[in-house]
């Protein structure tokens, strides 16, 4: 049981003062591009898209400080690095006089122990004790078709916050986006830590091992929200010293006892057409309709064979199947 409880970091964001970015691309790796915009205020910007991981995006050269160096990594490429990796980097922000913004750490029930809605019902039942000033339940379904259900998600706190917990049907998202791996995948615990909040968070894991790490971020959980058998109508003494709920208890047990995941995510044909509809579609549509833009593109498809790596080779040697979403629509073949 242990072994379906996992913990991964799910965004990370940065700004350090005294790098230039070429230093700062070497750190992270992967490979970058210039992008022609700017990015959060700051007049370059790079960006780093593999259509598999994620986005991160790099901006520099604001006039109030030209040295100046802010990066998002989206949880596509956070979760992907190792924990080594995560410390080093945070070491290398703090040694550039740098702080962190934002980040997110992801705490997976794989099996799906507690459910979304047995969280839900707690919420309904007064027996949830926290530090969030609102509690939101959104569910999303199909507008068409069997108006299946696609996403359920509670959330704890306001995207204005210092902290926001979301609590959400992990495998009922990815499967509803046609992802082969949902079924690895239950119910997801989401922490996210914005300025001082993030900061103090990172200083700390920078140092730890993955035993205190994980104690650190669950004590982080713990302290923000907690649910406690007491009636609806208890006074906040009494809601405090009452004792944990069972399932509760043998949850946070478990995320202790798991362990920390480096996320791989599945490389299939149906995940880079989603990235190309996703990301350049719009540009490939403004190449098309400029005079010779639409054979240009056709002509700068056939060069890019000559740059295929093994990675492209063996998306070639998946099998061609339909995909059949999460709603029960037959799709198009991937």
């Amino acid at each position: 049981m242990d072994s379906s409880f996992t913990l991964t970091s799910d965004w990370l964001a940065f700004t350090v003062l005294a790098s230039n970015p070429e230093e700062t691309m070497r750190v992270l790796g992967g490979d970058w591009s210039k992008a022609k915009g700017g990015f959060r205020g700051y007049p370059l910007s790079w960006m780093r898209a593999d259509g598999l991981r994620g986005v991160g995006k790099l901006g520099t050269n604001a006039p109030r400080r030209p040295n100046e160096i802010h990066v998002d990594l989206s949880g596509g490429l956070a979760s992907a690095l190792t924990l080594d990796q995560i410390r080093t980097l945070l070491k290398w922000v703090q040694k550039q006089q740098g702080h962190v913004t934002r980040i997110d750490c992801a705490l997976d029930d794989r099996a799906g122990t507690v459910p979304v809605a047995t969280i839900r019902d707690a919420v309904s039942a007064g027996q949830c004790v926290t530090r969030a000033a609102q509690v939101r339940h959104i569910v999303s379904k199909l507008t068409h078709g069997t108006g299946a259900t696609t996403g359920e998600t509670m959330y704890f706190g306001s995207p204005q916050s210092q902290a926001l917990l979301r609590i959400y049907d992990k495998r009922l998202e990815l499967q509803s986006k046609g992802q082969e791996n949902y079924q690895d995948y239950g119910t997801r615990w989401e922490l996210e830590l914005k300025k001082d909040r993030a900061e103090q968070c990172a200083r700390a894991l920078a140092t730890l091992d993955e035993a205190d790490w994980k104690e650190l971020v669950i004590g982080l959980l713990r302290s923000y929200v907690d649910f406690r058998q007491v009636p609806k109508d208890a006074e906040d003494e009494e809601r405090y010293r009452a004792p944990v709920l069972e399932w509760y208890a043998l949850l946070t047990e478990g995320f202790q006892k798991g362990r920390l995941a480096q996320e791989k995510q599945v490389q299939t044909l149906q995940n880079v057409k989603r990235w190309v509809s996703d990301t350049l579609t719009p540009m490939l549509a403004v190449i098309c309709a400029t005079p010779g833009g639409e054979e240009w593109l056709l002509n700068e498809i056939v060069r890019g064979i000559a740059r295929w790596k093994d990675r492209h080779r063996n998306l070639l040697k998946q099998p061609t199947r339909f995909h059949r979403s999460a709603g029960g629509h037959a799709g198009s073949p991937c």
